[in-house]
């Protein structure tokens, strides 16, 4: 018989995170690469971004995603996109053109798609609703410490080896992963090792009236204006995280004058403040629940509005001369964006059915990944003859617009009284 484990909806929620670290990991492979790369293969400023663009394009796709892992299960659903995009990954290092790393991006684009997707249905799966909100911000830390991460082990890869190295070792660790993957996660339902008494907690906390079951319908999910609400606030802040993800080494090459060595220095900086931004983000809704008596959606909502608010510091990232300040902004940056992103992601698990999670996650996500889709092509257009400091800019101001939206139009769903359900 399975030993029971003490908490092991934070151990389930831990295995995520790898895989999580592990999908920002190889997905920031090539913008850390990007200077040596760029230079390897004559690509363009502009052509970069049509790069870029296929990655986005194709992550808009991840509803599909979504859809999967709700209908054959999160662990044998996700563990087919793991193992494709870390094969896709390993094969990034054959590319000898723009055109060619257009079609892998492309192709990584959609199976990494599924990362958000699988967060939050195991979110909504194994923990209690006064708990998501932390969960999540432990499950987004994966985005931080993957992105962070890649800056010294890209360039150390790309240093004593070759930048085509760089894109087979992040594959063979995706490979790695999903094999722990496979081995030791498991539904609610079905773990072995799950106690009855932490099945009872978790159960207790969730909300009666967001069971569900059944495929879930797009249509339907299209027709709330919830799903709106959370949607077009990402659509809003998630050009944040892509300028972070693929411009900042870029940035910090063609602007600051750093080299590869100090982009493995100070690059990684604003993905370890995200991983505070992600804790501190889950904190706040908690402590305003706990302590101000705010319901649960407000709650969220405020902490949305926090991080917008510290996004305002982040329009004079292109204005200080000292290079060191910059990267201490764009570290601002990433604390405030994580903070509020990990809310707005987070609450696709407090207004819609638990059947329809993995979907509404993927289909929120598309709208971000539209958003830094737009806001990449207009950089990789516009970044040689306006310069970058507009677009910093314009990450604060889309962030304070998705806060009012936030405000407006989500509505909190209350379960119906018992003499209305008899």
């Amino acid at each position: 018989m399975m030993t029971r484990l003490w908490g092991l909806r934070w151990w389930m929620m831990g295995l995520l995170m790898v895989g999580s670290i592990v999908n920002y990991l190889t997905r920031a492979t090539l913008a850390v690469a990007a200077p040596t790369l760029l230079t390897d293969l004559a690509i363009s400023e502009q052509q970069y971004s049509w790069v870029l663009s296929a990655f986005q394009i194709a992550i808009m796709l991840q509803p599909i995603c979504g859809y999967v892992m709700d209908t054959i299960g999160l662990k044998m659903g996700f563990a087919i996109f793991a193992i494709a995009w870390s094969f896709i990954s390993m094969t990034h290092g054959l590319a000898a053109n723009w055109q060619t790393l257009f079609g892998l991006r492309a192709l990584l684009g959609f199976a990494e798609g599924s990362a958000n997707p699988a967060g939050m249905k195991a979110t909504s799966e194994w923990f209690p609703a006064a708990e998501r909100g932390l969960a999540g911000g432990f499950f987004n830390m994966g985005a931080s410490l993957g992105s962070m991460l890649a800056a010294p082990l890209v360039a150390w890869a790309i240093l004593t080896h070759s930048w085509q190295f760089a894109f087979v070792l992040t594959g063979v660790i995706g490979l790695v992963w999903a094999g722990l993957w496979l081995t030791f996660y498991n539904s609610p339902a079905k773990h072995r090792a799950l106690s009855a008494r932490e099945r009872d907690y978790i159960l207790s906390g969730q909300e009666t009236h967001l069971a569900g079951t059944g495929r879930p319908s797009f249509r339907t999910v299209l027709r709330q204006r919830n799903f709106w609400g959370i949607a077009i606030p990402r659509f809003l802040a998630d050009p944040t995280w892509g300028t972070l993800t693929f411009w900042l080494p870029l940035y910090l090459t063609t602007v600051r004058g750093f080299d590869l060595k100090q982009i493995a220095m100070f690059a990684w900086l604003p993905f370890l403040a995200a991983d505070l931004g992600c804790m501190f983000g889950g904190t706040i809704s908690i402590t305003l629940q706990k302590y101000a008596g705010i319901g649960l959606i407000n709650a969220r909502r405020w902490a949305f509005t926090v991080g917008a608010t510290m996004m305002l510091g982040v329009a004079f990232v292109g204005l200080v001369d000292n290079p060191y300040v910059a990267v201490g902004l764009l570290s601002l940056a990433g604390f405030a964006h994580q903070t509020l992103s990990v809310t707005v992601i987070t609450m696709a698990s407090d207004l819609f059915k638990r059947n329809e999670v993995a979907t509404v996650a993927g289909m929120a996500g598309t709208c971000g990944n539209a958003g830094v889709l737009i806001f990449s092509l207009a950089m990789g257009a516009l970044v040689t003859r306006v310069g970058y400091t507009p677009f910093f800019v314009g990450l604060a101001a889309l962030d304070v617009l998705g806060a009012v939206i936030l405000w407006t139009v989500v509505r909190e769903q209350r379960p119906e009284p018992v003499s209305a359900v008899a």
